[in-house]
């Protein structure tokens, strides 16, 4: 992720990520349609692709959707917001109605982070920088 804590205030949008089940497709398709330079990194088991602008700047990140925990989720685009204290922010969810998806999980070296679905439906991430 980029480095939030001096790009991205609390409670604004501060990552986009694919989550996909084909990874290399997507890769070839958004770095001909949008000219993003894509570039993968090994993290805890798993390839994470960082999406690059032309001008350079980091926009968002691609993943592949492998594992039983992805059985029936479609692939799709992940807002994150960026909150103070994920763990907070996970209670005060489920305190108003909302469920949390993933737990507050840490991401190696970047943060903390959790999935969350809103009283209508809508799913979103949290993120907590280191």
């Amino acid at each position: 992720m980029a480095d939030t804590q001096t790009t991205t205030k609390v409670g604004t949008f501060c990552w986009t990520e694919l989550m996909t089940r084909d990874a290399a497709a997507a890769k070839k398709f958004y770095s001909e349609l949008i000219g993003w330079t894509i570039t993968d990194q090994e993290m805890g088991g798993m390839t994470y692709s960082f999406l690059t602008t032309p001008e350079g700047e980091q926009v968002g990140g691609m993943m592949q959707m492998d594992g039983p925990q992805f059985e029936g989720v479609p692939p799709h685009w992940m807002q994150y917001i960026l909150v103070e204290d994920v763990d907070d922010r996970a209670q005060k969810c489920t305190e108003l109605g909302g469920k949390v998806k993933v737990p507050p999980t840490d991401i190696p070296n970047m943060g903390r982070f959790c999935v969350i679905e809103d009283p209508t439906g809508g799913v979103i991430a949290l993120f907590q920088a280191k």
